[in-house]
């Protein structure tokens, strides 16, 4: 598949064609990077963590780099972060042997991995209750790039920070930061999982009118994730969709639990372990 194709998998609104996406040994290093995150964003786990655990040996620091945040990522969507927090601070350490890098327009340079593995820790420290380390670390991301990329991701991050410090209200602006600047970039995958952050922050601000945006948000997401197949996030929509809407929460729940169990199905062991002790996965795969 040509790099432009995967580009706008990866980072745009191309839908997925009806042939799958490999990330063969013989494609260059960039290329294999972009189909496992592509990969990663269908639930193709197994898949994308062949491709990353390749990279993260590879020549290029900046790609080893980008292969570890993209890896920990996958494993913070089910709740592993103690096992994503070694990722990215190996990201972290693999961009100490990198010298001026030619600049992306999505971030996957020096700067954006240097983002990447400092939001991805902010992200592991807060889900370990480190408040304000994770407050520190997004300081430190915010000032290594501030490209949209970096910006939509460091909006999730600062959002999820005020939510855990208890101040809902706070976690809006940023959530909405994150949400426009992914539509302006065209991203589908960062639109649908800014649309989710946003949505339980104005669900858990509390005003009813709030909540009733929140759930119009949430389910658009979730019918923008199906359209696009990205199946790492349409489990969380359905499963924050059921939590605002009770009359039609069973639905919500059954999708939510039959992405989430397919997903698993297509996951490398470390996931399935991951999945067997995380909160977020309320049965055990079948």
């Amino acid at each position: 598949m040509p790099r432009t194709s995967l580009v706008e998998l990866a980072f745009g609104d191309l839908v997925p064609p009806p042939v799958p996406v490999t990330a063969p040994r013989s494609a260059a290093p960039r290329q294999r990077l972009l189909a496992a995150v592509v990969l990663g964003a269908q639930g193709r786990y197994a898949a994308a963590t062949t491709a990353l655990a390749d990279l993260r040996r590879g020549a290029d620091p900046v790609v080893a780099s980008l292969a570890a945040t993209t890896l920990a990522s996958h494993r913070r969507q089910l709740g592993g972060h103690v096992a994503a927090r070694a990722l990215d601070g190996e990201a972290l350490v693999a961009l100490d042997g990198a010298g001026a890098t030619r600049v992306d327009p999505d971030g996957l340079d020096a700067a954006g991995a240097r983002a990447d593995a400092l939001l991805g820790l902010a992200a592991d420290n807060l889900a370990l209750g480190r408040l304000a380390a994770a407050r520190r670390l997004a300081a430190r991301a915010a000032e290594a790039d501030d490209r949209w990329r970096a910006t939509v991701r460091g909006g999730w991050v600062g959002a999820e920070i005020e939510l855990a410090a208890g101040r809902p209200r706070e976690a809006i602006a940023p959530a909405r930061r994150a949400a426009e600047t992914a539509r302006v970039r065209g991203s589908s995958r960062h639109v649908v999982k800014s649309d989710i952050v946003l949505g339980v922050a104005l669900a858990t601000a509390g005003e009813p009118e709030q909540r009733a945006t929140a759930l119009d948000v949430v389910t658009n997401a979730a019918m923008a994730a199906e359209k696009y197949e990205l199946y790492s996030l349409i489990w969380v929509a359905t499963r924050v969709a059921a939590d605002l809407d009770p009359g039609h929460a069973e639905k919500y729940r059954f999708r939510s639990l039959e992405v989430l169990h397919a997903v698993l199905r297509h996951a490398d062991p470390c996931v399935m372990r991951i999945a067997e002790d995380s909160p977020w996965v309320p049965e055990r795969p079948g």
